[in-house]
């Protein structure tokens, strides 16, 4: 068996990993447009800093990921964030400590008493309609008030999607919340449910020593495969033996391909040979983001949490910054500090098209106006994601659905990215794991 696998994210590692080690004789290929594997998972060493371009690890909330090292061997590289990763802030007119238990709740100026009666209330809401496939906005505003939402849930959305919350559905993007109340009437009532059956915490942050890329390096490392890295790949088509897959280079001929690019990617490879499907994969919008990385040998803040997220109210340039050696200390040498500034995302998107002197200046601005830090930095590190982050915009998940059925109409041919069902590497894991079972 043939087998070529497009693009050598994550998604794509996970499932050539799981089809070596559960079929050692099949023939594997893996193509990528990039002259090194991990696609959004890389990390840049900086003067002996730690930039994350992506994202920088996983949480043990689902067990995927965590499997995934142990299976492949990498326990050694795991590395867990720090206890200060659980003081979180978001900026409204200043920094505010993310409230994690209700007597922090009551106590936070995040919000007005009003607006806390309000979230309260939400115990007596009725669940709204299954029909209808509501923004997180919608959701928000219908379950816990507008004031809850356009602090928190802004500022959270932001965080993990770089959108705003009348821009995403809070089906696709939020399953386990629609679930809650789908399933028990409600959010608190889910939760105290969920209590009550002895469901544990939210999980703890884990990365790898070195970064992300650590991890990266050893799949890659421990992959038999012929790799096709700096390998653009031009287009996808069906031939009387199965499928033609052509780069610049040259084509050559596959049982089975496995196309773990992003949507947009997948779609220029597929038009000659589904123009509907590559048009629904066109679809699938993406958030621009833009990352600024700031090393300092000294810095006088304490860095004393895992960051900020600011809300589109407070009027910033910056979605957020997180507090990277603070997280993770090996990001950092021993007694230097670093952060990551997030900008535009689907509140600015403009902004990720500058250069990186004014991405520079802005994510500078936006430390001093947040955190008061005004000292210059002694690196720095910039990285433009155009299409960073995938959107999951309503209608999304009768858009996949609809991708996923005309698929079946072309035997041998598969789709594995985050930008169908989860985006977070718990999920692009599942889905590759699950789709190399599915194989074998």
């Amino acid at each position: 068996m043939k087998i070529a696998i497009i693009g050598a994210g994550i998604s794509g590692l996970t499932t050539a990993f799981y089809l070596q080690r559960d079929h050692p004789e099949w023939d594997l290929c893996l193509y990528d447009a990039c002259a090194h594997p991990g696609g959004t998972m890389h990390t840049e060493n900086v003067e002996g800093f730690l930039f994350e371009a992506g994202g920088n690890g996983f949480l043990t909330n689902k067990p995927d990921s965590l499997q995934l090292v142990r299976d492949s061997g990498a326990d050694d590289l795991l590395m867990p964030s720090s206890d200060l990763a659980r003081r979180r802030f978001i900026y409204t007119d200043r920094l505010h400590r993310m409230p994690e238990t209700p007597p922090m709740f009551l106590k936070t100026k995040l919000l007005t008493w009003r607006q806390k009666l309000r979230v309260a209330g939400e115990f007596f809401i009725k669940p709204g309609s299954e029909d209808k496939d509501e923004t997180l906005q919608e959701f928000g505003n219908r379950r816990l008030g507008q004031g809850f939402t356009d602090v928190m849930l802004n500022a959270m959305v932001a965080g993990i999607y770089a959108t705003t919350p009348d821009k995403i559905s809070v089906a696709a993007a939020f399953p386990l919340i629609a679930k809650l109340e789908r399933e028990h009437g409600g959010l608190f009532r889910g939760m105290i449910a969920k209590r009550k059956k002895g469901a544990g915490p939210g999980g703890i942050l884990m990365s790898f020593r070195g970064g992300v890329s650590a991890f990266i390096r050893h799949l890659h490392k421990h992959l038999e495969a012929d790799w096709q890295l700096s390998a653009p790949v031009t287009s996808v088509e069906k031939d009387d033996t199965g499928y033609r897959v052509a780069t610049v280079n040259g084509s050559r001929e596959f049982d089975q391909v496995i196309i773990s690019a992003p949507a947009y990617a997948a779609s220029n490879m597929l038009h000659r040979l589904d123009d509907e499907l590559s048009r629904r994969l066109a679809a699938i919008d993406y958030s621009p983001i833009a990352v600024v990385g700031f090393g300092y040998e000294s810095l006088a803040h304490d860095l004393d949490g895992f960051g900020l997220l600011t809300t589109a109210n407070a009027g910033l340039s910056i979605l957020g910054v997180l507090w990277d050696s603070s997280i993770f200390p090996d990001r950092a040498p021993p007694g230097a500090r670093s952060v990551r500034v997030m900008i535009g995302g689907q509140r600015n998107p403009e902004l990720v098209q500058l250069d990186d002197g004014e991405l520079i200046k802005i994510a500078s601005e936006g430390l001093q106006q947040t955190m008061g830090i005004d000292q210059p930095c002694d690196t720095v590190f910039v990285k433009r994601w155009p299409r960073g982050i995938p959107s999951y915009a309503p209608g999304h998940i009768d858009r996949v659905d609809a991708i996923f059925e005309q698929l079946q109409s072309h035997a041998g041919l598969h789709l594995s990215n985050n930008a169908y069902r989860g985006i977070a590497m718990n999920d692009a894991v599942r889905q590759g794991r699950e789709l190399a079972e599915q194989l074998g």
